[in-house]
């Protein structure tokens, strides 16, 4: 019993080096993803936050126009709350069409508004038929009409919808083949492992005496996986930042933090349980069963 005890130990000693290099690596493709998806909801919201809202004016009270636009800079809703004279409005039209009506008309006809930007998660179909509402019950008398591009916000939210699914479907899928790809590749470096397990409950180690240091080392492996997966994940993302300048003005380096974070903890988090379970499983199996 004695030579099968040593040399179990001899061969028990599991291969953290692979299992490590390995979670990380499927840590890494993971890690793409949620990046790619960080960043697509960043273009949406930008998007979404380009859209132009015209409160026009039927009133040239300038006490009338100031409470007006002081109330909607006020709201949760709004940002880039500006009033728009006639001369100003002029300019836009000619920027947005790229000539000059002067040529044709000698009296501008545009009205002056108060014109505003709606934060992302207000831009949807029914938030901002409810503000438009809101703002033309209150100021019905001062306030002609409030545009904004309604076909365009009905196609943003279709798309929404749509990707939004799809990449929740998407995500599930990875999710688990991420999880059972790492708990695949520890249990491997664990079965390396079964014959120590087994030698140290035969001398009549306990199951925290024996699980304890497997778990602790497991913690410090999905640690350096985390941080692995992390550090190629930068690197890619420098490159392509490098590569497509544009990207650095939507990257949100808050986001990205938060999802090294989660890499990490995901890293730590599987490591521990597969790890756990293992050494459970050897220790409830029969000398004869390891073989």
């Amino acid at each position: 019993m004695a030579t099968i005890g040593k040399g179990s130990l001899k061969r028990s000693k599991p291969n953290y080096i692979f299992s490590t290099i390995g979670v990380a690596l499927v840590l890494f493709i993971m890690g793409i993803m949620g990046w790619f998806f960080l960043n697509i909801n960043q273009a949406g919201n930008l998007l979404k936050e380009d859209i132009r809202f015209s409160a026009y004016l039927r009133t040239l009270n300038k006490d009338s126009i100031n409470q007006i636009q002081q109330f909607i800079a006020q709201q949760p809703y709004a940002k880039g709350v500006t009033y728009v004279n006639k001369e100003s409005a002029k300019q836009i039209w000619n920027k947005e069409n790229n000539e000059d009506w002067a040529k044709i008309l000698d009296v501008n006809p545009l009205p002056e508004s108060i014109d505003f930007y709606a934060k992302a998660e207000f831009v949807n179909k029914d938030s901002l038929q409810t503000i438009s509402n809101a703002i033309m019950a209150r100021y019905s008398n001062q306030i002609t009409d409030l545009q904004y591009p309604k076909n365009l916000v009905s196609n943003l939210d279709e798309k929404a919808k749509v990707y939004g699914l799809a990449f929740l479907v998407i995500s599930f899928i990875l999710c688990a083949v991420v999880i059972f790809s790492i708990d695949n590749t520890i249990r491997l470096a664990m079965f390396s492992n079964r014959f120590l397990i087994k030698t140290m409950q035969m001398v009549g180690a306990t199951r925290g005496f024996i699980a304890k240091p497997m778990d602790i080392k497991a913690i410090i492996n999905g640690c350096i996986s985390g941080v692995i997966a992390c550090a190629l994940l930068f690197s890619l993302i420098q490159w392509v930042e490098n590569q497509i300048p544009e990207i650095r003005a939507i990257n949100d380096t808050k986001q990205t933090l938060l999802l090294f974070a989660g890499l990490t903890v995901m890293g730590i988090a599987i490591s521990l349980y597969s790890t756990h379970r293992s050494v459970i499983k050897y220790l409830k199996m029969k000398l004869d069963d390891l073989y």
